[in-house]
């Protein structure tokens, strides 16, 4: 397949080497003033992987014009923005991709919402979600993850064409809980860092069973099966994001309860503000993300309100 990656970033890039990989033909997009771009244009490398010369890279949006599928990997509160840019090309009878995980704040809306409202109707949207981190995928280290779309001819060939030994691919069967689930996550990840700083790991497995469980309420409430948070989305992805040393939101939530700075993206940080918002329309509580929404916006103790958080509901686990 001919494939546009949009987003020069340690995923989109992890993306752009891995689809090379597997033999498709592949553009790396990214905006001329990006470091990450000039660094990759100069040394085709940043400081997790390298790649080789079958991968045109460009500053070009045009890139998008000859892609049967475009892959987008952006700061998910970015994409309304990137939409208004491509809407300029009319794109017609393309795939786009949605690799990023997260809930617009503003409205609300999912990921492929923002993309089929600002498209042609001939186009169709998926989206690519489920554990993983660029430093194991790099090293062989493989793993499974989900695609899931409206489209089911669509799936069939993503899942198709994409899978490898290195990733295999699961054939996602609900648009709404698959995306909700996987925006979740990563505020759960960043409740598991504050634990960690907290010195409080030993209440991960509180923090697993009755996260998912919150996040289960949410996606019923939203018209999604509430079993897809025990799956790839959101369950099956926090050994990636709750544990793992590799985890931007686990860091960030520790660091942040140590006062310290944490220089990369935590798309947590912004998805748990969306949470809250679907929280009081749908009439859903959501204590861990009420919780991590009260230190990160209303500088609250952590230790306090994690504490009170795991104190309450002595009698009922869920």
């Amino acid at each position: 397949m001919n494939i546009a990656v949009i987003g020069c970033g340690r995923w989109g890039s992890l993306i752009a080497w891995y689809l090379d990989k597997a033999n498709h033909n592949v553009s790396l997009y990214g905006r001329e003033n990006s470091k990450h771009m000039q660094r990759f244009l100069s040394e085709r490398k940043n400081d997790l992987l390298e790649l080789p010369e079958s991968i045109r890279l460009t500053t070009e949006l045009t890139c998008v014009n000859d892609a049967e599928a475009i892959i987008i990997s952006i700061n998910a509160q970015g994409l309304q923005a990137l939409m208004d840019e491509l809407k300029s090309f009319e794109l017609k009878n393309k795939i786009v991709v949605l690799c990023m995980k997260g809930i617009e704040i503003a409205t609300g809306r999912r990921l492929s919402q923002i993309a089929k409202e600002n498209m042609d109707e001939s186009n169709s949207v998926a989206v690519w979600l489920g554990p993983g981190h660029v430093q194991e995928f790099y090293q062989g280290i493989p793993n499974c993850m989900v695609i899931d779309s409206e489209n089911e001819d669509v799936k069939e060939l993503l899942v198709n064409e994409f899978s490898s030994e290195l990733i295999r691919f699961y054939y996602g069967q609900d648009l709404i809980g698959n995306e909700i689930g996987a925006a979740a996550k990563n505020v759960i990840g960043i409740a598991a860092g504050m634990l960690d700083g907290l010195n409080l790991t030993t209440l991960k497995g509180a923090l697993m069973s009755r996260g998912t469980r919150e996040v289960a309420r949410l996606i019923k409430a939203m018209g999604g099966n509430e079993l897809s948070a025990y799956g790839l989305c959101h369950l099956g992805d926090y050994e990636a994001t709750v544990f793992s040393a590799f985890s931007h939101n686990r860091k960030f939530g520790e660091m942040y309860v140590k006062g310290e700075t944490y220089k990369d993206l935590a798309e947590g940080y912004y998805t748990v503000k969306a949470l809250m918002n679907l929280s009081e329309k749908y009439k859903v509580e959501l204590p861990i993300s009420a919780a991590v929404y009260d230190v990160l916006y209303h500088n609250k103790d952590a230790k306090t309100v994690l504490s009170t958080l795991f104190s309450r509901s002595l009698k009922n686990e869920f």
